[in-house]
């Protein structure tokens, strides 16, 4: 084993091992009652626990590397209504971080008020995400971004019409100058400004985070079982797993419609029919209504909706079956997924450059 790989082994394994000595002692926290009643070992408490650790660093593009001035540009860029066709929508008119970054409707609105045809997922920790969109037709930030922007649905712009933009507004056209040196002015590089600040957008702390690194009185005792719950009974981390609480997997969960999702990508499958990816549960409570139609409005409809309330077919991921929570089971995984929520710093709108 070379210097450099033992290097990486030795720190790797030191890692795993302050996690699981972090969890283990976190693990004393639970009242007894909430490991009791649902016969969890504390060693494999232990481990659910030490699987939600927030990473440290947050990853880039090796072919678009983060610096400050582009995440700069970039977040002008976001905020700037004139990227779009009729000159009046930006990305931040549907990922609006007053609502955790979505849009608080239950499907989008794109240029001149058209009503598209799914609910707006979050940017929030979109750095980690790929592939993106609910059907996972994005492989990257990068892809995503571009997306968007040019299509006649959502903001209606076109290659020609960015173009303008940006050769007639000389803080955009002197920035990607110096940020894209030698190379000439594109729409490929405006996506690859936005995709820089979308990777900035990540959400701080939240009272689960909290309890995590041990201070006991984070959360309530019916979170803590609630979180119990989410990792066995409820089966909500077989999907909903990671500090993000996504696989970013795609499944199909029983939701009524004729929007084949991932099987529009992907045909053929028929698991993938009806499939959609699995959202962040990060600021959860800011981001109602839920789902890919935006068709349940509360947390609890959610809870209902995988208990009993959906529809079997064949394509159905066999991860959903009926769970016959109680209403205080229930009841526990809402008091859960509401500690997910963070109190992030308000956001600067940017002045934009004429």
């Amino acid at each position: 084993m070379g210097r450099t790989t033992f290097g990486k082994f030795v720190r790797g394994s030191v890692a795993v091992a302050a996690l699981a000595c972090g969890a283990v002692a976190l693990a004393q926290t639970l009242p007894d009652s909430a490991v009791s009643a649902l016969s969890i070992d504390p060693l494999a408490l232990s481990k659910m626990l030490a699987d939600y650790r927030r990473p440290n660093t947050i990853p880039e593009s090796a072919d678009n590397p983060t610096t400050p001035y582009k995440a700069q540009l970039g977040k002008m860029l976001f905020f700037d209504p004139r990227l779009s066709g009729s000159g009046s929508i930006s990305c931040a008119s549907c990922h609006n971080p007053s609502f955790a970054w979505q849009d608080g409707l239950a499907k989008g609105v794109g240029d001149h008020g058209h009503v598209l045809g799914r609910h707006t997922p979050t940017i929030l920790n979109s750095a980690w995400a790929e592939p993106l969109f609910w059907d996972g037709r994005a492989d990257s930030l990068e892809q995503q971004a571009m997306g968007p922007m040019l299509a006649a649905a959502e903001m209606a712009g076109s290659p020609e019409k960015v173009l303008e933009t940006i050769n007639t507004v000389p803080e955009y056209r002197d920035g990607m100058t110096k940020v894209f040196p030698g190379e000439k002015l594109s729409v490929e590089n405006v996506a690859k400004l936005l995709a820089v600040f979308e990777r900035t957008v990540v959400s701080s702390d939240a009272p689960f985070d909290q309890w995590v690194k041990g201070n006991t009185n984070a959360i309530s005792d019916s979170a803590k079982r609630g979180f119990v719950l989410f990792n066995t009974k409820a089966n909500c981390a077989s999907c909903h797993s990671g500090w993000r609480f996504t696989d970013d997997g795609f499944h199909d969960i029983g939701i009524a419609g004729d929007d084949m999702g991932r099987g529009k990508i992907v045909a053929g499958i028929v698991q993938l029919e009806r499939a959609f990816k699995t959202p962040t549960l990060r600021n959860i409570v800011q981001r109602a209504p839920y789902m890919h139609d935006g068709s349940v409005r509360t947390l609890e409809a959610v809870v209902d909706h995988y208990d009993h309330g959906f529809i079997q077919r064949p394509s159905l991921s066999d991860q959903v079956k009926p769970l016959h929570l109680t209403d205080q089971e229930k009841a526990d995984i809402v008091a859960f997924m509401k500690t997910l929520t963070s109190m992030d710093a308000p956001v600067e709108y940017p002045v934009l450059p004429r």
